[in-house]
């Protein structure tokens, strides 16, 4: 039985890495938490934090009953022998967890006036033990810190407390776990990096229309850039205003996280459909592809829904989890490979019937495998080769890195120049309604005119060329490239 009352919550710092942690009765909270606990348990976990090797602080604040005496705060810390060894421990009892701790290191603190440095005192008035103080936190690295209350043997704990736990007085580091360190530096720099991207990709972007080879595959491109920024900038919002008061706004933070997931599945179907040579070699995909591609993507978004509520509400707060790290997690990367799969038949189909297009499935293949196997194996890397310490920071840096590789390799071959010999498209966007309406139709419709390189179009073109606008170029037994003119009614 847990009941919360007076849940007055005043949020000055973090208690949590990858997300918010989860108060275990229901409460979530982040910093500095002003809350009345009653419960029949002899011992319950409270919050958590990475400290720094010489600046970590905790300030405190308990207040009960005095005919609730005597609650101890217990502080254990990341070993194998402390916080793995009673954790989740049921056949161990509030005697044997309090056992592991070690007095002479100052990890617990008994809240009552015969223990001098808990800064107890009873006010006569309300009968009522009131304890200030604060603990620092020093160890030969960064570790988590993860603080509890106990009262064994006794009728139940009754409290009402308030923490705050800070690392330094730095506006970058004070109210930061330190696994979160870096983080809002990093998403600043990315920041601007993806808005000059997405700044560049518009530069193009207007190159092209100007040639009407401005198609939905480049459009799909610039929407995925275009919401990674509106992403980092809640991201960077977020931080900062947490930086400043350890509050922050979690809704900003949730809204980050979902503008991320719409970019990444944005760019991943842009991928697939390009692999499958649409706007490159046919002007539409046929109607089972169509149905399978609905399919997956919907599977897909649907996991990443299972994947948010799954980190909110069952990830653990006493344990420290990264989002992957769960059964939606290991889902998502089963569908990034099968999506690797369907990209590979993809692009080797569209080179079978266009081998002249290798120019742009070589390196658009060779560059965006390694794109496709980046994000399981950083995911594996950070369930078990990252400590848990570092994870956060570490991993936020790999991912933002990967979405930039794979923007910028994509922002440059399809730069609209005529040194590039990569680029994919050759056929005007005025041209493909034509193709769809041709008097053959049916299928053949779909397909476009063999081309050898889209770049011809920037060859020359000092001046504009009003003939080439109506006319699509084609191979045939006696000349690579013949004008095959359109006639309208």
């Amino acid at each position: 039985v847990a009941m919360l009352r007076g849940m007055a919550v005043r949020i000055l710092m973090p208690c949590r890495s990858l997300g918010q942690s989860v108060h275990p009765f229901g409460l979530t909270f982040i910093g500095r938490i002003v809350v009345t606990l009653v419960l029949i348990s002899d011992w319950v976990f409270l919050t958590r934090f990475c400290f720094l090797t010489d600046f970590g602080h905790l300030d405190f604040r308990f207040r009960y009953p005095k005919s609730r005496c005597c609650q101890n705060i217990l502080l254990y810390f990341d070993d194998s022998s402390q916080w793995p060894a009673v954790y989740k421990r049921p056949e161990k009892n509030c005697y044997q967890k309090e056992a592991v701790l070690r007095p002479e290191n100052n990890q617990v603190i008994n809240l009552t006036t015969h223990y001098t440095w808990s800064g107890c005192v009873v006010r006569t008035h309300t009968n009522v033990l009131s304890c200030v103080g604060g603990r620092s936190f020093r160890s030969v690295r960064e570790r988590w810190w993860y603080i509890a209350l106990s009262k064994c043997g006794g009728d139940g704990l009754q409290l009402e407390y308030e923490m705050k736990l800070t690392n330094g007085q730095s506006f970058w580091t004070q109210h930061f776990s330190a696994d979160e360190f870096g983080i809002l530096e990093t998403d600043i720099t990315f920041l601007v990096i993806f808005s000059m991207v997405f700044l560049l990709s518009c530069y193009f972007a207007y190159n092209l229309k100007g040639r009407q080879l401005l198609h939905t595959t480049y459009k799909m491109f610039m929407t995925a850039a275009g919401v990674e920024v509106l992403s980092l900038l809640f991201h960077c919002v977020y931080w900062g205003l947490y930086a400043r008061d350890g509050v922050g706004n979690g809704s900003l933070k949730i809204l980050g996280k979902l503008l991320f997931s719409v970019s990444f599945l944005v760019f991943l179907l842009m991928l697939i459909l390009l692999g499958k040579g649409f706007t490159v070699t046919r002007a539409r995909i046929s109607h089972s592809g169509s149905v399978k591609l609905s399919i997956y993507m919907t599977v897909y978004t649907i996991t990443y829904v299972i994947l948010f509520i799954y980190e909110a509400e069952f990830f653990d707060p006493g344990e420290v989890l990264y989002a992957y790290d769960s059964p939606a997690g290991y889902g998502l990367m089963g569908l990034q490979l099968l999506a690797y799969v369907w990209f590979c038949y993809a692009v080797l189909v569209s080179l079978k019937h266009y081998p002249e297009k290798q120019p742009f499935y070589v390196p658009f293949f060779t560059t965006y495998t390694l794109w496709f196997f980046a994000v399981p194996v950083m995911a594996l890397i950070a369930n078990f080769g990252i400590p848990r310490w570092a994870r956060e920071k570490i991993v936020n840096g790999i991912q933002l890195g990967i979405h930039l590789y794979a923007h910028i390799v994509f922002l440059i071959i399809t730069r609209p120049s005529a040194a590039n010999k990569n680029f994919p498209y050759h056929v005007r966007t005025s041209q493909i309604g034509i193709l769809l309406s041709s008097p053959k139709g049916g299928e053949g419709a779909e397909s476009f005119p063999h081309h050898a390189y889209g770049n011809s179009s920037f060859l020359g073109d000092s001046q504009p060329n009003f003939t080439e606008l109506f006319s699509i170029q084609s191979v045939s037994m006696f000349n690579h490239a013949p004008l095959v003119k359109l006639r309208g009614n």
